[in-house]
Parts: C-alpha cells; structure tokens; sequence
C-alpha cells in the first residue's frame, strides 16, 4: 500500500515509498468466523453506494442497530436495506426512491442476517 493516498481529482507526483502491503480480507473483515460475501442485485441501495453486482461483506456478529445498512430475511427472501425504527418497529429502507419503506405487521418475520460493512466493486473490465 502506499504511503500517500491518490488524488482523485487533479494529478499528484508519484510516490517512490511504499508503506506496507494490504490485504483485502485485513481491510474489510473483522470477524473471518461471522463474516459472509454476498452478491447484491438491482438498484435498491445505488443511493447508498451499493450497486447491481457488488460483493457485500456482511457480518453476523454485529449488532444491528438504526442506520446501519444489513442484509435481512423478509418471508424468507434475503435484501439489502437500511435499518430504521419508527415508533419501536422496524423499517426497512431502500437508498432509492422509487422503492417503498418495508414495514412490517405483528406476526411478519424479519431476521437480521448481517450487517453490511464493505461493498467490493470490479470498475470497466
């Protein structure tokens, strides 16, 4: 890895020192044991940085709380949605608005599989 980040803007002289080598699986899992890769499909989280074809590292042994982006079980489905309450019952919400919050009735099951913590994406090839 080197030791000085790359503009992504306007260029930057090139850097000669190198400050250590970076391994994928240091940099985006935690919990190797809780720790799942899952392809996302649609556009429901474009908002959020999460688009069609993205590997998304989730972990199971985070505790999900309101905001974080998670990976849950609806009637058996799995989504990728953002986590929020309203009045103490989960919503689940897309990052795109044309998609509608998923609330749920007493007796619908919700299972939160995992929370998100990095999305891998392949550019041009």
């Amino acid at each position: 890895m080197f030791l000085n980040p790359v503009a992504a803007g306007f260029p930057s002289p090139a850097e000669d020192h190198i400050e250590a080598n970076l391994s994928l699986d240091e940099l985006c899992i935690r919990h190797p044991a809780a720790t799942y890769l899952l392809r996302a499909a649609g556009d429901s989280m474009q908002g959020a940085g999460i688009f069609d074809g993205d590997v998304l590292v989730v972990d199971r042994s985070i505790e999900p709380r309101a905001g974080m982006i998670v990976v849950a079980t609806v009637c058996g489905d799995f989504t990728c949605k953002r986590l929020e309450a309203e009045d103490g019952q989960p919503v689940l919400r897309a990052e795109n608005p044309r998609y509608q919050d998923m609330r749920f009735a007493p007796g619908e099951e919700l299972e939160v599989f995992g929370v998100v913590v990095a999305a891998v994406r392949r550019l041009g090839i």
